[in-house]
């Protein structure tokens, strides 16, 4: 605990998806629930609040400025100013019951968006890659709660996370950029909580926040646990490396679902220091 600190004290649902903007030298992240993403810049302490018209459960940054988010009823893309007037739809998929969840952009800058249902019925989510053009595959359509999303260094391995299954899974990535040979990684334990949010290191490791597990956990290539992030909330969710050289370890909570909240359950954690992260692409959309 000596080396964690609060980056920004807030009350989010639903906090989620953190982000590191390399070229704004910010960090993104988003309340699902609150239907809001906010950025963060360190160095001044300044914090902006975009209201989204529909719960967003990601927003990433695009390659010409702006941001692409992972709505309700699609993916959208807002204007460099990032207000609501710039909005438009890249590729709108009104489903009863579903909304976007994680997402995150792959290294040739292709957004791979995941949804669920609100019910977290059994299969009702799934993965999709949306291109920079909005044409989209879906890549998985059995999916439950499509959470984490993350690349080896090389690009050549892809890391996925279902939440209900309680594995993070590896897929080995062809040369048309997607994913096969799926296979466990890690099966995790009962105790253990529930695998959300992950993201990969430069040393090719994988982070990974549990929900309900009051922690984040760092895992070797070959699926060796080796660190424990141990944290006095119950509900992290995400997290990501971020600041000038990429390696302090940004960590969203929440307290939706929680009767007795700690007081920190829906703030943005932060461990400097941590390691050393990569820089993530931008949506070349």
């Amino acid at each position: 605990m000596s080396d964690l600190d609060v980056a920004i004290r807030a009350d989010a649902a639903l906090g989620e998806g953190p982000t590191w903007d390399t070229r704004e030298q910010r960090l993104i992240w988003v309340d699902i629930l609150g239907s809001r993403v906010h950025t963060y810049d360190p160095r001044s302490g300044r914090r902006t609040v975009m209201v989204t018209e529909q719960h967003v459960g990601a927003a990433k940054p695009r390659a010409g400025g702006g941001l692409v988010v992972n709505l309700r009823d699609g993916v959208g893309l807002y204007g460099p100013a990032g207000s609501s007037g710039e909005f438009r739809w890249l590729r709108r998929e009104l489903v009863p019951g579903r909304r976007g969840n994680d997402a995150a952009v792959a290294p040739d800058g292709a957004l791979w968006a995941g949804s669920m249902r609100y019910d977290e019925a059994r299969g009702g989510g799934a993965l999709s890659r949306i291109a920079a053009d909005g044409t989209a595959h879906t890549v998985l359509d059995d999916v439950t709660v499509s959470n984490g999303t993350g690349w080896s260094p090389d690009g050549r391995l892809m890391y996925y996370i279902d939440t209900p299954t309680r594995r993070i899974d590896v897929f080995d990535v062809g040369e048309d950029q997607l994913p096969y040979n799926r296979r466990a990684l890690v099966d995790i334990a009962a105790d253990e909580g529930y695998p959300d949010g992950l993201t990969v290191d430069a040393e090719g490791c994988v982070w990974v926040a549990f929900w309900d597990g009051g922690a984040v956990r760092r895992y070797t290539p070959d699926g060796g646990l080796d660190r424990v992030i141990a944290l006095p909330v119950r509900r992290p969710t995400a997290c990501a490396f971020g600041g000038a050289d990429l390696t302090d370890l940004y960590i969203t909570t929440a307290r939706t679902g929680l009767v007795a909240p700690h007081p920190l359950s829906g703030s943005v954690l932060v461990v400097p220091g941590a390691g050393k992260g990569l820089a993530q692409p931008a949506f070349a959309g």
